[in-house]
């Protein structure tokens, strides 16, 4: 799918940078579909590899959308060119944030979300570079509008992070500033979950970004570390995300 100029909108918004995004896979619920989740993968990475875990993973009543960022060039690489959700320089307090490409993605997933049933809860749940977009997607969600002032259209129930950041992590409560936009966020369920053996996103990120999304009105977050665990997922995190995801999305019981 492609976003080309400031006349196409999609998701909601206008995006203006000629985007290509990649191949989208779809894994259908087993049983009755009750609620739509988009998995975001991490940098270099697609959305077929998650949608083969996902798949496995006894949650019958969830249909996972898992789309494939664009390849495009990326500063850490030296300009090389990845599949990214956005461009990132470095993972420092001061690393500037690719605000453009952040709404690109944002709005490529509202889009995704924007087909599915009204009666479906939806959710956003990623990994590394897909975490740190679902963590913006939440914060789009909770302001009702991307960072270019366009309205966000998707009613969201449930954002689901592992081993991320969260992108725009001063401006947040400037973002987050009035009283309907904190009650959005406050409403809204947050999982993030991060290895204090990371050696790429390193641990004390995925806590400082729990503690500034609690601060700044997100209170349903819950955040969970696991010891020794590097940049990848193990069974027991999934099957946190497991329990998370049935409780939240009220999915308990309702497996027909």
């Amino acid at each position: 799918m492609s976003f080309a100029g400031p006349s196409l909108v999609s998701g909601g918004k206008t995006v203006r940078r000629a985007i290509e995004f990649g191949r989208t896979y779809v894994v259908k619920p087993k049983g009755k579909h009750l609620a739509t989740v988009v998995w975001l993968h991490g940098l270099g990475d697609n959305g077929s590899s998650w949608s083969q875990l996902l798949e496995t993973l006894p949650l019958p009543n969830i249909k996972w959308i898992c789309p494939t960022a664009p390849t495009q060039p990326i500063t850490v690489f030296g300009g090389f060119p990845s599949t990214a959700w956005f461009d990132v320089g470095d993972l420092s307090e001061d690393a500037p944030d690719d605000i453009e490409g952040l709404d690109a993605a944002a709005a490529h997933v509202a889009n995704l979300l924007s087909t599915e049933p009204i009666d479906i809860r939806l959710g956003i749940g990623g990994f590394s570079m897909g975490a740190a977009t679902a963590m913006y997607s939440a914060t789009c969600f909770a302001a009702r509008k991307y960072s270019d002032g366009s309205a966000y259209p998707a009613n969201l129930s449930a954002i689901v992070g592992l081993s991320g950041w969260l992108p725009c992590s001063k401006t947040l409560s400037k973002k987050i500033g009035v009283d309907e936009a904190v009650r959005r966020a406050a409403s809204l369920p947050i999982l993030l979950c991060h290895g204090k053996g990371d050696d790429v996103v390193p641990y004390k990120f995925g806590e400082k970004s729990s503690r500034v999304m609690v601060s700044t009105g997100f209170q349903d977050t819950t955040f969970k570390a696991y010891n020794g665990l590097g940049h990848y997922t193990i069974p027991e995190e999934m099957d946190e995300v497991c329990a998370w995801l049935t409780s939240k999305l009220g999915l308990g019981g309702r497996s027909s």
